[in-house]
């Protein structure tokens, strides 16, 4: 399954000053990973965030982001955001931010 290499590429230019960042496979789509944990990502033409559990309730209540429901079961602490909630670049930086904040917090793999 292909996914959004413009928007992968949005969030490379996002994140390059980290050295920290990984990319891999996964979903069907491109995770990122930081310091070993997964951050963000695409799948298809959808952006994939790591938000955790503190954040996740609030970050859905944000236009155009629902419940990553990958499997066909909410998977908690993750989240999807359609093309309109990140169109401009400022809306792709603050996801990220929350994105990158929760990873941040996690202990390096």
């Amino acid at each position: 399954m292909a996914y959004d290499e413009g928007l992968a590429q949005r969030i490379r230019d996002s994140l390059a000053a980290r050295t920290d960042i990984a990319e891999k496979k996964m979903f069907g789509g491109l995770a990122f990973m930081l310091a070993g944990n997964m951050c963000c990502g695409v799948v298809r033409d959808t952006l994939m965030l790591r938000v955790g559990p503190v954040q996740y309730h609030e970050a859905l209540q944000q236009p155009h982001a629902r419940e990553m429901d990958f499997t066909g079961r909410a998977m908690k602490g993750m989240i999807y955001v359609d093309a309109p909630g990140f169109a401009e670049d400022s809306a792709l930086e603050d996801w990220l931010a929350r994105a990158v904040s929760f990873a941040s917090s996690l202990p390096p793999k």
